[in-house]
């Protein structure tokens, strides 16, 4: 058993690996199927031969074989003629006698001889069964449906193997043929021996076998060969394109020849030069661009602060003005801070997108981190009438983080879930297992709608323009958030239904050279379910600082 199971592992083994190569390689697919397809046309071709030629071989046989028994049955005829008046002793010693000297005889009319040596057999008999037939010679090798041909007056022949005294086999090519007397019906058998014929088949059988073994493997061999001077220019080309998307711009293949491949490579290298270039100037436009940004962020600082020292005069004498005016001193300062918040997010995004951003992660508790965000948005959920709930882990949750990039995640998200929960409960809950630490912020507000779970982090995206906003958000608050959470090796991911309101996710790893596996909280949170089809809110939910009422079954991240 032990041996046959390592049998069965090695095999299983062989078949996943030639599954694996068959696969990927084109080369081995093109040689074992040109192989497979020449073994069965050499297979198909070898069977007419060997058929042909032992066709020929026994028609050869039988046409000789019956032209040599009509010689001898002359002679015998000549032997026995009157045979019958004697006594049955006296005729098997005519028969004997017969046979000696048909086999002492040599004739070559008709082509009799060719057909080889031959052992004699006469019989005197015919159809009356009740009488036994007198034979001379191995009369109990001939078949019994031969018997009954030629004791009716017929030539025939029968090939039919005769098992031997010592056990082996021997076939027989059997011709019968009448004898005419003049007294008493005789018939000749002559058996010969096929083995000089079963040898030439024998013979050419290996021969073919050799051959079309030789020709598989010469096929396979020449298959092989040329089916890898067309793959080797295909692996260098999937090689540079490879290299070509890993940032090598400057990789091109050698162009060698003016064949197809050479073609190709030159139509790759064109197609590669082509793409360097748009890559070149969408780089420079991208940095242009940057620049521009940052450049027109700063410049707009001076004449921002002079406007604001302005509006702070206003705005402090506002009393002394009319109604109207005093009115628009406070949207003056509105606004101005709104545009302030603007240009700060510009100039962060900005630094984002030129990956100058550095990570000054440093490992604290993540559990104050949150206390803070949400204390820093209690004055607008106030506002808006929705109350902020925190649930976390009793013991401490530490990770290496940037503090101040994940406050700014969650305040983002809070003021987002605060401005859509339509006067509902927002949740802040955390929890942490061995390698991640993740964060979901959960509202039961106007919610998604189908495909806009993937909309919300672009820039200046909003589900519904028409829609007043508290927060006076950029619009950028979120995709900076997203660039904070990639910043750290995490993720940042969204859910959301219409009527049943959205949850943000955020996983960090928890050590920064170590990935961070499986989120310990899931997307769609556990509460989907529970809420109401008609869109209406279910009412505060119950909240419980237990780890165990937060932990769920993990959920591959970024799901």
């Amino acid at each position: 058993m032990r041996r046959l199971r390592r049998i069965v592992v090695f095999v299983r083994g062989k078949a996943v690996a030639s599954n694996e190569l068959w696969r990927h390689s084109l080369q081995f697919r093109v040689t074992v199927s040109t192989l497979a397809l020449s073994a069965a046309v050499v297979f198909v071709l070898g069977m007419v031969l060997q058929n042909q030629i032992t066709e020929r071989l026994l028609e050869t046989k039988q046409n000789a074989a019956i032209a040599q028994t009509r010689a001898v049955v002359e002679t015998a005829a000549s032997e026995l003629v009157g045979v019958g008046a004697e006594t049955p002793e006296a005729m098997v010693a005519r028969l004997n006698n017969a046979l000696k000297k048909i086999s002492s005889t040599t004739t070559s009319q008709d082509g009799a001889g060719a057909a080889g040596t031959f052992e004699p057999v006469l019989a005197a008999g015919g159809r009356d069964q009740s009488i036994r037939p007198v034979a001379a010679g191995p009369y109990d090798r001939v078949p019994v449906r031969l018997r009954q041909f030629v004791e009716t007056e017929q030539v025939s022949y029968l090939m039919h193997t005769v098992t031997e005294a010592d056990g082996g086999k021997t076939t027989y090519l059997i011709v019968g043929a009448p004898v005419t007397t003049m007294i008493n019906p005789l018939q000749l058998y002559l058996l010969y021996p096929l083995t000089s014929e079963q040898n030439t088949v024998s013979t050419v059988q290996n021969t073919l076998l050799v051959g079309c073994l030789v020709l598989l493997l010469l096929l396979a061999g020449i298959t092989n060969l040329v089916t890898r001077q067309v793959v080797r220019p295909v692996r260098q080309a999937a090689a540079a394109a490879e290299q070509f998307a890993g940032g090598a711009l400057d990789q091109r293949l050698a162009v060698l020849g003016e064949d197809d491949l050479a073609k190709l490579a030159v139509s790759y290298n064109e197609m590669a030069a082509s793409i360097q270039r748009q890559i070149r100037q969408l780089e420079d436009f991208g940095g242009l661009q940057r620049r521009f940004t940052s450049d027109v962020s700063h410049e707009l600082r001076t004449p921002l602060t002079t406007v604001r020292m302005a509006a702070d005069v206003l705005h402090a004498s506002r009393e002394q003005f009319p109604a109207g005016l005093a009115r628009s001193t406070e949207l003056l300062v509105d606004e101005l801070d709104r545009f302030e918040a603007l240009l700060g997010d510009l100039l962060e995004i900005s630094r984002l997108d030129a990956g100058v951003e550095e990570l000054s992660a440093e490992l604290i508790d993540v559990r104050p981190i949150a206390t803070r965000a949400v204390e820093q948005v209690r004055v607008i959920a106030g506002n808006a009438g929705s109350a902020v709930e925190l649930v976390l882990p009793e013991e401490e949750a530490p990770a290496e983080v940037d503090a101040r990039r994940v406050e700014r995640i969650l305040r983002n998200l809070l003021a987002n879930a605060v401005d859509h929960s339509e006067g509902n409960p927002v949740v802040l809950t955390l929890a942490v297992n061995e390698t991640a630490v993740a964060i979901t912020v959960r509202d039961h507000g106007v919610g998604l709608r189908p495909g806009e779970a993937e909309l919300v982090f672009n820039r200046f995206w909003r589900a519904d323009p028409s829609r007043n906003r508290r927060t006076g958000g950029t619009g950028l608050g979120l995709a900076i958030s997203q660039e904070d959470a990639r910043l750290h090796g995490g993720v940042l991911d969204a859910w959301g239904e219409t009527g049943h309101g959205a949850c943000f996710r955020l996983v960090l790893p928890r050590r920064q050279d170590t990935p961070m596996g499986e989120s310990p909280l899931i997307l769609p949170p556990p509460d989907h379910k529970a809420s109401d089809p008609h869109g209406s809110s279910s009412g505060l939910l119950e909240v419980r600082p237990a780890p165990d009422a937060i932990l769920a079954e993990p959920e591959e991240v970024g799901r």
